[in-house]
């Protein structure tokens, strides 16, 4: 009887050698440079949301009126061009009622933070859609995260949309743009970040304990926070809107008093809530008071977990928000403290996503969520 030794096929070779490759070293150092892509993009979220501060306390984002996604990549090359869009500008009515007389030099000013602030969202649209498609092409994905991360590529292409729909607002009738329009802009912005980090977490090494020794209420109140300081950013971006911080500049009081009247002098009641410059910087006040307990309620809770150490270090980054806060409105928000301000609450999100993340096992890891 013979005995013959099967030969191995190109094919099988091949499937031998993918399988061979997929030792948890290689699915490690996979995991890493997805999760390093995912963080490098969520640095540059965090640099659009600050330019985007700029762009608004500059009076900026009006000074471009089309919208011209591949075109728009460049800016005016000489002087014809720079009249053009000079000219553009002053038919609306922000340079009529606003800006009238204002030189070629103070248009360029303004230009040139609306036009970075638009080149960095399409920067960061390249950044994001070439890694995935290179990682999707040599099968790194883990399985169930291909649909997250097309999500979050769908949600960067809305945020384009929803910049122009903000921009479109201040173009005819109005002197600024929309404060619900804003205030949406900036909440998605933000909304991104936390997708992007929250995947990002989710790939640390499976091997990570925290989970383990995190009771299912710190879970939870640390999910709260991130949703918390989430409606806190949206807040600010109405105040932002209705210029709310100069308008009542004084602190603790406000209008004169802890609780001011006339918080719902406008009908129905609710518009208040959106429209009356006093109240809504009312609740941008109440609910950091709010946040600002609960997230000593969570370090409290926290003490002898695997929590503890991100519970603190989210209470001080909240106590250096809320006094960056502070100092913006009492100096009438200078560009310097504002910028700062919106810098502290993507900073402050980040940290209360990853810390929220970080109390769940990761992507892979076999505990229960």
């Amino acid at each position: 009887m013979t005995i013959t030794t099967p030969r191995t096929t190109p094919s099988h070779a091949a499937s031998a050698a993918a399988a061979a490759s997929l030792n948890p070293t290689t699915l490690a150092r996979r995991r890493a440079a997805i999760r390093t892509w995912l963080v490098a993009v969520a640095i540059m979220i965090i640099a659009m949301i600050v330019v985007g501060g700029a762009t608004r306390l500059t009076e900026s984002g009006l000074s471009i009126t089309e919208w011209k996604p591949i075109h728009g990549v460049l800016p005016p090359l000489n002087a014809a061009e720079w009249q053009e869009e000079f000219l553009k500008y002053q038919q609306i009515p922000q340079y009529k009622e606003m800006n009238a007389g204002m030189t070629l030099e103070g248009f360029q000013f303004i230009f040139w933070w609306e036009w970075s602030h638009r080149l960095l969202g399409r920067v960061i649209g390249l950044v994001f859609a070439l890694p995935l498609l290179f990682f999707w092409v040599r099968g790194w994905i883990p399985k169930g995260l291909g649909l997250p991360l097309v999500g979050l590529l769908a949600l960067g292409g809305l945020q384009g949309f929803v910049g122009w729909w903000m921009v479109a607002s201040g173009l005819v009738d109005r002197v600024e743009v929309s404060q619900y329009r804003l205030a949406i802009h900036l909440t998605l912005a933000c909304f991104i970040l936390v997708a992007t980090l929250w995947v990002a977490t989710g790939l640390r090494p499976v091997g990570d304990v925290r989970a383990a020794s995190s009771p299912a209420r710190l879970r939870r109140l640390a999910r709260f926070v991130v949703a918390g300081v989430l409606l806190q950013i949206f807040l600010g971006g109405l105040v932002a809107g209705l210029r709310a911080g100069w308008t009542f500049n004084t602190w603790p009081l406000i209008d004169g008093g802890l609780v001011p009247g006339n918080l719902f002098v406008q009908a129905p009641w609710w518009a208040n809530l959106f429209e009356n410059p006093l109240t809504v910087q009312f609740d941008h006040r109440m609910i950091a008071y709010a946040l600002v307990v609960v997230i000593v309620v969570q370090a409290y809770l926290s003490r002898g977990t695997g929590a503890a150490r991100g519970a603190v270090a989210l209470l001080f980054l909240a106590l250096a928000q809320a006094t960056l806060g502070v100092l913006a409105l009492i100096h009438m928000v200078p560009l310097d403290l504002g910028l700062a301000h919106q810098l502290g609450a993507a900073i402050l999100l980040s940290a209360a996503t990853v810390h929220a993340r970080s109390l769940t096992p990761p992507i892979g890891a076999t505990a229960r969520a």
